[in-house]
């Protein structure tokens, strides 16, 4: 199971735990899952030893807190669920290497509908090509490394 999985699973069982995640991920959207899933703070492995353990005093004491470099991604991105679920289904396809033809093969659906979904995801993103849009989405964490 993944760190957010993990997250939501210990809050299932104990509702009041005080989770802070330690990551070396920067991700935007991965910060915002983990914090949906209930999380109470959010910091980077790079966090100065002062910041982390008034981090975790804060986080047990009832407070919040995310890592500074974190607070100003979130602010500048869009939503996590920016994508359909089908623009993901594509990405996903496209981030294996898999060409047009065998995205629509796998995914039921025709060459150009991949492709309007593909331009769809570049907008979304930000990006010029299909190779900068899945690493836009695996920094961001709204693709998952582990798949």
């Amino acid at each position: 199971m993944n760190g957010v999985d993990a997250i939501a699973e210990i809050r299932s069982r104990a509702p009041s735990a005080r989770i802070l995640v330690l990551t070396t991920y920067r991700g935007d959207v991965q910060a915002m899952r983990a914090l949906k899933a209930g999380a109470a703070g959010y910091l980077l492995k790079d966090t100065h030893y002062k910041d982390f353990v008034a981090a975790i005093r804060g986080v047990h004491a009832g407070a919040e807190h995310i890592a500074p470099a974190i607070t100003r991604e979130l602010s500048r991105r869009v939503p996590p669920d920016l994508l359909s679920p089908r623009e993901m289904d594509v990405l996903r396809e496209v981030a294996t290497g898999s060409a047009n033809k065998q995205v629509a093969s796998r995914l039921g659906v025709s060459d150009q509908t991949v492709k309007v979904h593909m331009k769809s995801v570049l907008a979304k993103l930000g990006a010029s090509s299909r190779l900068q849009a899945v690493m836009t989405a695996l920094q961001r964490g709204i693709l998952d490394r582990e798949r």
